[in-house]
Parts: structure tokens; C-alpha cells; sequence
């Protein structure tokens, strides 16, 4: 059986689907990772385009509410934060059960300069994450694989 992760931030809009994407990607035999933002806008474009670069395609993902999300009842093992520090009062929680943890990343929404400045930025939040979710896997994957 494998364990749900939510990943929440403000938008779900570049985090937070960044991560769910990843842990997909990484670690699906043990997780099954899904996003929601408190305020749900649209996908980054940006975020769109580094992920595909690296062969993930989340242009289809359609940002979503966390109280939709809450409303259908589900319930997750995980539920981990990815605002960065700067807007981490505006984090929304997750009612329920579940560990909670809090991985803050840098926001995409604010990144300034040029549409290159900001897709090389992009790049580096996107590797920030997987790199996370790697560790963590590695760490999560194993414990779960001698159970």
C-alpha cells in the first residue's frame, strides 16, 4: 500500500507541484504524491518548462484548493509545507492526521530579471527540490522496503 503525500503551499502553482512531480517521479512504488495551494492560481510556465527539460511533464496538472481537497475527505501520511520562509505565515494547514513537515523553498512567483534570469532561478529551485526528494526517499524508501 503506498503512502499519500500532500504537498501545500500558497498558489500550487511551481512548489508544490514541482514536488509532487518529483516524488512521483522518484519514489512511486512507495508514495503517491498529490498538491494543493490555499489560493490556487496557474501553473508557472516557467516551472512547466524546467520540469519538461528534465523529462516531466506537468503542464497537464491543474492547480487545486486545499479545502477541495479537504471537502472529498481524503487523508494523507504526509503533509509537508514547501512555502519559503518569507510567506510561511500565509502556509495554510492541512486539517487531519498525518506528519507534518515544513521543506521551504524559494517561491518562483517572485523571481525578477529577465525570462532567462528567471528560468536559470527556476532550474535551481527545481534541483533544490529533487535533490530533496531523493534524500528523502532514500531514507523513506528503505525503512519502508523491511517492514
Amino acid at each position: 500500500m503506498k503512502t499519500k503525500v500532500l504537498f501545500v503551499c500558497i498558489h500550487n502553482s511551481a512548489r508544490s507541484q514541482m514536488a509532487e512531480a518529483w516524488l512521483n517521479h522518484i519514489c512511486p512504488e512507495f508514495f503517491q504524491a498529490s498538491s494543493a495551494g490555499i489560493e490556487p492560481g496557474t501553473l508557472n510556465p516557467l516551472v512547466v518548462e524546467a520540469m519538461a527539460e528534465v523529462g516531466i511533464d506537468i503542464s497537464r496538472q491543474v492547480p487545486q484548493g486545499v479545502w477541495d481537497v479537504f471537502k472529498r475527505g481524503e487523508t494523507f501520511g504526509y503533509l509537508i509545507t514547501v512555502c519559503d520562509e518569507t510567506s510561511a505565515e500565509r502556509c495554510p494547514v492541512f486539517p487531519g492526521s498525518g506528519i507534518r513537515l515544513h521543506w521551504g523553498f524559494p517561491d518562483p512567483s517572485v523571481l525578477t530579471g529577465t525570462r532567462e534570469e528567471k528560468l536559470a532561478e527556476v532550474r535551481k529551485i527545481r534541483d533544490v527540490i529533487r535533490a530533496k526528494m531523493e534524500a528523502w526517499c532514500a531514507e523513506k524508501c528503505v525503512s519502508e522496503a523491511t517492514r
